[in-house]
């Protein structure tokens, strides 16, 4: 008895809090090990008024377009060899990462074929400046001191500073989303069903497991979010991940949205969401699944 009192008089020790920052380093790891059962329930921090309409939802649209799905896989199978559903690994809430499944749409190397194709991203970089190029040029060690004090050494086995290497990142102006019109990866079926959005109707099984709300933030590749770690802009990730959004239903799929309006919509959504505010972006979700553009 006077043991369990202790405990219960006791104090509460602090954890100690992680900085998003910190998180990052852990992505990759994170996503090339097996997915194991998170410690905290993936819906934790959804109201249970939106839990439940997502699971109703959910439930509702998965048992009318059954038929709908087995006519996409004969479609998808008869076009291409490879598999009906294609999986990337995305970060949600609270940089949760987890299995975000589609229907394939694109071809089979689709994500080797990524790297040669950036430079038809829609989200271009910032051109740099010539203080800024300096700056992170000047010198090959950022210590001042005759002897660098914080050596790395590169997979070309090329040593550097890492001072001046985490400079050089800091002032990197690669875009954080990548968006890329007329992608030459995608098949004729997959364009039509990336244009109709129905390509995504596989998410509603993300949605029963509790990865993703119907309506929230979109979850992001993981080298979408790293870029997205800064004090700024991680407060998107402790909104809901959802299906379709604010920006979706903005200029989804159109040329006039730049990547700091993309971001500034995804903070909106996660500084004032709730469940009138999902439902009026759902019904503008029906009139805005038809895109304009091929992306």
């Amino acid at each position: 008895m006077e043991i369990l009192l202790k405990n219960i008089l006791a104090p509460e020790q602090k954890r100690p809090v992680r900085e998003p920052n910190a998180l990052v380093g852990n992505f990759r790891k994170t996503a090339s090990a097996k997915p194991t059962r998170p410690a905290i329930p993936l819906t934790t921090g959804i109201p249970a008024s939106k839990r439940l309409f997502d699971v109703a939802f959910a439930l509702t649209c998965l048992l009318c377009l059954l038929p709908l799905f087995a006519v996409v896989a004969l479609l998808i199978k008869l076009e291409s060899r490879g598999p009906v559903f294609y999986y990337s690994r995305r970060v949600g809430t609270g940089y949760r990462i987890f299995r975000f499944w589609k229907f394939r749409s694109m071809r089979p190397d689709a994500d080797q074929l990524l790297a040669t194709i950036k430079n038809l991203n829609q989200y271009q970089p910032l051109p740099e400046t010539a203080a800024t190029t300096a700056a992170t040029k000047a010198s090959p060690c950022a210590c001042a001191e005759p002897i660098c004090q914080a050596p790395l050494i590169s997979k070309e086995g090329v040593v550097m500073c890492e001072t001046h290497y985490r400079a050089q990142q800091k002032n990197r102006t690669d875009p954080a989303f990548i968006k890329i019109a007329n992608d030459p990866r995608v098949t004729r079926i997959g364009a039509f069903l990336r244009n109709t959005s129905i390509d995504e109707l596989p998410q509603l099984f993300n949605v029963l497991m509790g990865h993703m709300s119907i309506v929230g933030n979109r979850p992001l590749p993981i080298y979408e979010a790293e870029k997205l770690t800064t004090d700024q802009f991680a407060a998107r990730f402790m909104a809901p991940a959802g299906i379709t959004g604010l920006w979706q239903v903005s200029k989804r799929g159109g040329k006039g949205m730049s990547e700091e309006e993309r971001k500034a919509l995804d903070l909106e959504y996660a500084r004032g969401h709730s469940l009138k505010k999902d439902l009026l972006i759902l019904l503008k979700t029906f009139p805005a699944l038809i895109q304009q553009e091929n992306v």
